[in-house]
């Protein structure tokens, strides 16, 4: 969904008071025509009604809805400027409507760039529009029921991922992980960050009926991102977070076919070093040190830095630890116990 219809939400979800005007002219069956700001642009092509400078409630823009004209509400929807106002865009401009109010709704947003609400007196609907952007408002339990859908279907990515990173950590700690194994984790990931994009706009459509939904959502993610990019900074060529972070944009971008395949994820993963995906490959450190309790990442960087792989920090003595700068012999024994504990956790649970 694009950023100008989450901004549009944000005005009319439920939870807004002007979302409960909305609703006050559906159910009276009144129709309505609304625009919010009273910019140069939208005052030009404004005739006749009068203006009011109130406070907004639900209850007055349902009042004023009774008759004929459009309602000019200020740009953050909190006075009523204008009602009884006939609206004269440029007939020119091009509308797919058929309805007067609703062809004059989208020709006005269309000249003044701003919001711009009809409300079907016939078919019970409110339309929006914004600049060429338009959309219809859904039944809310209609929208609930699809973010459900999509929470389920993300939970299902997750609990795939999980998996995926608990088969990748064991299979590092007995020196046996491959291309294709780093590669399914950045997959699922991207599989369940593209449920979460559309679970995140079910949340901005539902307003406050999505509280539960994004609580929920919340709880699947939390701690993903973080450690997935610990994965991409273990294998990428350079190493480097800022590099980690610009490959998982890009994959992002992706579309969704080419996510699927792991030759496409091998290649940007390896900056197309022809790497073959059967390739053996060996984790630099950084996510098993972040598994380890109150370790910071500038001490984990200087870890890695130090021994680049993380089959050399498992190997290394304490006195060879603490020579590291931030690490000091307490932490050095606990790197050392942390990663022998993580070691026997995974490979008692490895998942093949």
């Amino acid at each position: 969904m694009a950023e100008k219809l989450r901004k549009i939400f944000s005005t009319v979800a439920p939870g807004t008071p002007l979302y409960d005007g909305l609703e006050n002219i559906l159910r009276a069956r009144t129709g309505g025509l609304i625009v919010v700001g009273d910019t140069p642009e939208v005052m030009q092509i404004v005739k006749g009604g009068f203006r009011l400078d109130a406070e907004f409630s639900p209850a007055a823009l349902y009042e004023l809805a009774k008759m004929d004209g459009a309602i000019i509400l200020s740009s953050g929807t909190d006075r009523i400027l204008h009602a009884n106002v006939t609206l004269a865009p440029d007939p020119d401009i091009p509308s797919r409507e058929t309805g007067l109010r609703h062809s004059t709704a989208e020709r006005v947003s269309k000249m003044t760039g701003q919001l711009v609400i009809a409300i079907s007196q016939r078919r019970s609907v409110i339309t929006v529009y914004s600049g060429h952007t338009r959309y219809v408002l859904r039944d809310i339990g209609m929208v609930l029921a699809k973010a459900n859908q999509a929470l389920q279907t993300m939970s299902n990515y997750r609990d795939a991922l999980v998996k995926a990173l608990a088969n990748l950590t064991a299979l590092e700690f007995i020196e046996e992980a491959t291309l294709v194994d780093v590669c399914r984790v950045l997959q699922r990931y991207e599989l369940m960050r593209r449920a979460w994009d559309e679970v995140t706009d079910y949340i901005a459509e539902l307003g406050s009926e999505g509280r539960l939904v994004k609580i929920q959502a919340d709880e699947v993610v939390g701690g993903v991102w973080e450690e997935v990019l610990f994965v991409a900074m273990d294998y990428i060529p350079d190493g480097g977070q800022a590099e980690a972070e610009r490959l998982m944009r890009s994959i992002a971008e992706w579309a969704f076919d080419e996510v699927l395949e792991l030759p496409s994820l091998s290649r940007a993963l390896t900056q197309n070093s022809g790497t073959a995906l059967e390739s053996s490959m060996s984790p630099r450190g950084y996510r098993a040190l972040s598994k380890i309790s109150r370790l910071p990442i500038s001490v984990i960087q200087n870890v890695v830095a130090g021994f680049g792989s993380l089959k050399a920090i498992r190997s290394a003595t304490v006195e060879e630890l603490d020579e590291i700068e931030g690490i000091g012999e307490i932490r050095a024994r606990a790197v050392r116990e942390g990663l022998a504990r993580l070691r026997d956790q995974v490979v008692r649970n490895l998942v093949m």
